[in-house]
């Protein structure tokens, strides 16, 4: 039985479709994709605009996974770019770092245009802030400025403190911060959903309340689920986070870590004017980050608190206000009504994890927390791949993963204690 969406802003304000019928007889494909949030929606989409006949199946809602609940934000931040680095000189030699900066940008690029193509209704906005909290952060940022000048974007980004920072942010925290134009904001859920139902204009069939049960590896490998089947060319898992099947190279590398949100009651006008006159998205640059923004109705929606002991959190609300209240002042006192958590997919060096468990059965899954941009960009890599130019799949691919051989349990308490410490050095900075 399909589990409905969460109780989410996202899912409370998403527009209306008529659900995709489950799967109930065998089928037919080039390409079967296990998932229906961003990784495999696009990838689907990116197939059919090549011509393929693809068919996905999601257990759940197109979006139930942390597609549909995430902070909305969509920045080139990429999670374990310092390891990447590393990793990718390695095949790519001195064309990493240009690589990776490009990297950075590309998912902007095929949001922008899918969403204009075809006319998807999500709330897409420009701007963003990337907030410092202590001197040692301020330094950093200063640094990612100067190499975002020196690579020409110093139309797009502008390093931000006093009376210039206080005319994007009501925010008395922050001691100075990036104001990138060229980041933007979202409504991930309606997002994803559009993307979805313009896949199904190309062709691509969408199965819902379709969980997959069995994969049979083969020459045609086939998919089952409770009613039907699929046997297709080529196999791609994406469930990230909420993945069940995989063994082999994908086992002990992805753990799901829970994210906490909230979005408060409307604010009138002046209020969201008054904190966030310009409408810009929000996280700072902590190890684990606070994230906030504002709704098209007005309402502040705070995430942050990654809890990596792998349970949810009891009282999401009572949490995060803290916080909340902390960053925005004003808003003490204010009412909240939705709180939701959702899965991300962390990996140990943080660099998406790109492969294969048979030459015919591909996967992608760990954006550590940074998933609208970046899956957008895996989506174009596995479509080039599965269409056989293989270049930057493996890239990917090659990168040498840290695996935990030990149970779900104890990993996560390792990957806690492993946080921990992250958090602990930071803040002895």
């Amino acid at each position: 039985m399909a589990l409905p969406h969460t109780g989410s802003y996202y899912a409370a304000t998403a527009h209306s479709y008529a659900a995709f019928p489950p799967l109930a007889e065998p089928i037919e494909a080039d390409v079967c994709i296990v998932g229906g949030g961003f990784t495999g929606i696009n990838t689907a989409l990116e197939l059919a605009e090549r011509g393929l006949k693809v068919v996905v199946l999601e257990a759940n809602r197109i979006g139930w996974g942390a597609s549909g609940r995430n902070g909305g934000q969509i920045t080139g931040s990429l999670s374990g770019d310092v390891a990447m680095a590393r990793e990718f000189r390695r095949t790519l030699g001195e064309a990493a770092d240009d690589y990776i900066w490009n990297l950075r940008w590309r998912g902007h690029a095929i949001i922008r245009k899918r969403v204009a193509k075809y006319a998807i209704p999500c709330d897409l906005k420009d701007g963003h802030v990337q907030a410092a909290t202590k001197p040692a952060h301020v330094a950093e940022l200063r640094t990612m400025h100067a190499e975002a000048v020196a690579r020409g974007m110093g139309a797009d980004i502008s390093f931000v403190e006093g009376e210039a920072l206080r005319s994007l942010l009501e925010v008395p925290i922050y001691l100075a911060g990036l104001h990138n134009r060229r980041n933007m904001h979202v409504h991930s859920l309606n997002l994803v959903i559009g993307e979805a139902q313009a896949a199904a204009s190309l062709g691509v069939r969408l199965f819902e309340d379709s969980e997959v049960t069995r994969l049979v590896p083969g020459k045609r490998p086939i998919v089952e689920t409770a009613r039907g089947r699929v046997s297709a060319d080529t196999v791609m898992l994406a469930g990230n986070a909420y993945h069940r099947l995989g063994r082999g190279r994908m086992r002990g590398v992805l753990f799901p870590a829970s994210l906490g949100i909230l979005a408060t009651a409307p604010l009138d006008e002046a209020t969201a004017r008054a904190i966030n006159p310009r409408d810009v998205a929000v996280y700072d640059n902590r190890f684990v980050l606070d994230y906030h923004r504002l709704t098209a109705d007005r309402r502040l929606i705070f995430g942050g608190g990654t809890n990596y002991s792998g349970r949810d959190s009891a009282d999401i609300a009572a949490e995060l206000r803290p916080a909340l209240e902390r960053t925005y002042p004003r808003l003490k006192g204010i009412g909240i009504d939705f709180q939701w958590s959702g899965k991300a997919g962390i990996i140990a060096n943080r660099i998406p994890h790109l492969g294969r468990v048979a030459p015919n059965i591909f996967y992608a899954e760990g954006y550590s927390g940074h998933g609208i941009a970046t899956s957008h960009i895996v989506a174009e890599i596995m479509a080039q791949a599965m269409t056989g130019t293989m270049g930057e799949f493996d890239v990917f691919d090659a990168v040498r993963r840290l695996r935990l051989p030990m149970g779900a349990a104890l990993a996560h308490q390792a990957l806690a204690l492993g946080m921990w410490y992250f958090q602990l050095r930071e803040k002895l900075r």
